[in-house]
C-alpha cells in the first residue's frame, strides 16, 4: 500500500467510482442539486466578504466612537449573519440529499454487480485477495459519498474564497519597504505574499508527517473487519465450538485479531497526535501572525483600527483557503484509502468474472434431458479434476452420482446448475425454472419460518397446503411458529432443516430435483420417507443424488460412478 499521493491514476480511480452516477438516469437531478449547492457556496463566500468589509466599518466606528455608527453596524451584522446562516444550513441540506440519493444508487449498483452471475460465489471461492465485500459495500460506498462530495464542495469553498479575498488583502495590506543587502525593497501586497509563505509552509511540514496515513488508515480498516468477522463466524458456529469446547482456541484468534488491530490503531494514533502537534501550532500561530506583520503600519497610523481588523480577517479567510490541503489532510488521506478500497473491488469482481471465462460451458436449455457432451471439469488452477465425458439423463431414471471422498460429485453438480465456473464443453438442459438443487445444509433467510419454507418466494400455496407438507416432512411440530422471526439457521438443528428443504422440494415441484448429500444428517427411516414421499407425490420430478449409503440403490436405476484415480466418469444401470 502506497503512501499518500494526490496523483494522476488517483483522479482516475475517482472518476471510475464517481463517473457511472453522474452519467446515469438520475443525472438531471444530481446536476440540479449539485449546480444548487455550489451556487449557495458562492453566495456564503460572497457573505463572507460582506462581513470582511463590515470588519472595517464596525472596527473604525468604535474607534471613533461614533455610537450611532456602531449601533447601525449592529444591526447590520445581524441580517448579513441571518443571511449567511439560512445559505449555510440549506447547503448543509441539500449536500445530505445528493449524499443520500448518490448512496442509495452506488450501493444498488454494487449490489447489483456482486450478485450479477453469482459474483458473490465466485468472490467468496475463488477470488481471495478480496476481504469483507459486505464492509465495502455497506460502510466504504457510504464514506466514499460522503467525503467525495466534501471535500469537492471544499475545495470549490476554498478556490472562491482564495480568489474573493487575496485581491482584497493584496489591496489593502499595502507596501512593505525595507532595506536589506544595503538596497530599499518595496512588497506590493505582502500580506498576500506572507499568507501564501505560511500556508506553504505549513502544508509541507505537514505532509512530510502524515503521508503515510493512507497506508495505516488501509490496514486500520482491513483489521476492524477481520475482527468483526471472526466474531461474527464464532457466533454463526456457536453450537460447534461448544461441542469441540474450543473457547481457548477461539480466544486466541480473537485476541490475536485485536492485537494486530491495536498495533496499527496505536501507529494511527501516533500518526495523528504529531498531525494534531502541527495543526494545533499552525492554527494558533494563525491568529497571531497577521497582527505581527501588519502591527507597524497600525502604529504608524497608515491604518485604522477597522483597516487593522480587516487586514486580520482576510488574512484569515486567504490562509484557510490556502491551508485546505492542511486542514483536510486527515480526510484525504482516508479518502484515498476508502478509494483504493473501493476501487479494487469493484475491478476485482470484474477480474474474478473475467476469470471464471477461460474455461467455456455451453449451455443450452433445449432438452428434456440432461446430456453432456465432452463435458470436463477443472479446478481454480486449471487442472483436471473430471476428464471429457459424454452421458444422458433421462426423465423418470432416478441417477444416484457415487465414488470416493473428493472425486468431484458435489463440484458435478456446481457444474450442472452453472456455478462452478471452470467448466469446459457443452451440456443441454431443461429450463433453469425446471431444476432444483438441494446442497447439504440448506440456506435458511433470516426472516419468519413460513419465509423459509417458501424461499426463494416464487410460487404461493395455502397455509393449509403448507402445514399438510410440514406434518409429511415430519416437522409439523413447527406448524405454530411460522410467522416466529429468527435465525432458523441456528434455532433447527441440520436435520430439520434438511427435512424442511424437502417442504421446498414438494412446493417447487421440479421436474429435475439435485441432493447433494441432502439427507445425509437424517436417520435411514427418516431418508427412506423422504424418498418415498418424492415417488409418491412429486412422480414427474427426476432425482439425481450424491450420497454414500447403500440404502440410497433402491430409489435409484442408474449410478453415475466418478473413479478418483484416473478422473473418469461412466453411467451404468443400478445393479
Amino acid at each position: 500500500m502506497q503512501d499518500f499521493s494526490i496523483s494522476k491514476q488517483f483522479f482516475k480511480d475517482v472518476w471510475y467510482l464517481t463517473k457511472s452516477y453522474w452519467q446515469s438516469e438520475e443525472k438531471k437531478k444530481a446536476f440540479l442539486l449539485l449546480g444548487c449547492i455550489i451556487a449557495l457556496t458562492l453566495g456564503v463566500v460572497y457573505m463572507l466578504v460582506l462581513l470582511n468589509h463590515w470588519y472595517n466599518s464596525f472596527y473604525s466606528a468604535l474607534q471613533e466612537y461614533k455610537s450611532e455608527k456602531i449601533y447601525d453596524e449592529l444591526k447590520r451584522f445581524c441580517y448579513l449573519a441571518a443571511i449567511y446562516i439560512v445559505m449555510a444550513v440549506y447547503s448543509y441540506y441539500l449536500q445530505q440529499c445528493l449524499i443520500i440519493n448518490w448512496r442509495r444508487w452506488l450501493t444498488e449498483r454494487f449490489i447489483e454487480v456482486w450478485m450479477k452471475n453469482k459474483t458473490y460465489y465466485h468472490l467468496q471461492m475463488f477470488g481471495h485477495d478480496t476481504d469483507n465485500p459486505d464492509q465495502r459495500i455497506s460502510e466504504d460506498v457510504s464514506m466514499f459519498v460522503e467525503m467525495t462530495l466534501s471535500i469537492t464542495i471544499g475545495f470549490i469553498k476554498s478556490l472562491c474564497t482564495l480568489g474573493s479575498f487575496a485581491l482584497i488583502l493584496y489591496n489593502i495590506s499595502g507596501p512593505l519597504n525595507f532595506t536589506a543587502f544595503g538596497k530599499a525593497w518595496t512588497i506590493n501586497g505582502y500580506m498576500f505574499w506572507a499568507a501564501f509563505a505560511y500556508a506553504i509552509v505549513g502544508t509541507w511540514v505537514t505532509h512530510a508527517v502524515g503521508k503515510r496515513l493512507v497506508s495505516i488508515n488501509f490496514i486500520q480498516q482491513r483489521y476492524e473487519a477481520d475482527f468483526r468477522f471472526s466474531m461474527i463466524r464464532m457466533r454463526e458456529s456457536a453450537e460447534s465450538v461448544a461441542f469441540y469446547s474450543g473457547e481457548k482456541q477461539e480466544k486466541t484468534v480473537f485476541k490475536d485479531r485485536f492485537k494486530r488491530l491495536m498495533d496499527n490503531f496505536w501507529a494511527l494514533v501516533t500518526k495523528k497526535k504529531q498531525l494534531v502537534w502541527i495543526n494545533s501550532a499552525y492554527s494558533q500561530a494563525a491568529v497571531i501572525f497577521p497582527f505581527m506583520v501588519s502591527i507597524g503600519r497600525y502604529l504608524s497610523k497608515e491604518i485604522t483600527l477597522g483597516g487593522l481588523m480587516q487586514i486580520s480577517s482576510a488574512f484569515g479567510r486567504v490562509q484557510d483557503s490556502l491551508s485546505f490541503f492542511v486542514d483536510t489532510y486527515t480526510s484525504l488521506a482516508q479518502w484515498q484509502s476508502v478509494v483504493v478500497r473501493l476501487t479494487f473491488f469493484g475491478r476485482h469482481m470484474q477480474e474474478v468474472s473475467s476469470d471464471a471465462e477461460r474455461f467455456h460451458l455451453d449451455r443450452f436449455a433445449t432438452s428434456q434431458n440432461v446430456e453432456a457432451e465432452a463435458m470436463q471439469v477443472n479446478l481454480p488452477d486449471g487442472s483436471v479434476l473430471l476428464k471429457p465425458m459424454s452421458f444422458v439423463l433421462e426423465p423418470g431414471k432416478n441417477v444416484l452420482v457415487k465414488g470416493r471422498s473428493g472425486c468431484g460429485k458435489s463440484t458435478l453438480l456446481r457444474s450442472i446448475s452453472g456455478i462452478w465456473p471452470y467448466v469446459e464443453g457443452k451440456i443441454n438442459l431443461p429450463d433453469n425454472r425446471q431444476l432444483m438443487f438441494i446442497p447439504q445444509k440448506p440456506y435458511l433467510p433470516l426472516g419468519s419460518l413460513r419465509e423459509a419454507l417458501h424461499y426463494p418466494g416464487n410460487i404461493a400455496i395455502t397455509d393449509e397446503e403448507l402445514v399438510g407438507l410440514m406434518e409429511l416432512c415430519q416437522i409439523g411440530y413447527l406448524k405454530d411458529k411460522l410467522d416466529l422471526v429468527a435465525d432458523w439457521s441456528h434455532v433447527l438443528s441440520v436435520g430439520e432443516q434438511q427435512r424442511l428443504a424437502f417442504v421446498r422440494a414438494h412446493i417447487q415441484k421440479p421436474l429435475w430435483l439435485f441432493l447433494d448429500e441432502a439427507t445425509s444428517a437424517l436417520d435411514e427411516d427418516t431418508e427412506a420417507r423422504m424418498y418415498e414421499l418424492l415417488q409418491s407425490r412429486l412422480g414427474a420430478t427426476t432425482v439425481v443424488s450424491v450420497g454414500h449409503r447403500s440404502t440410497l440403490n433402491k430409489y435409484h436405476q442408474q449410478v453415475l460412478f466418478i473413479n478418483k484415480e484416473d478422473h473418469s466418469v461412466s453411467l451404468n444401470a443400478n445393479i
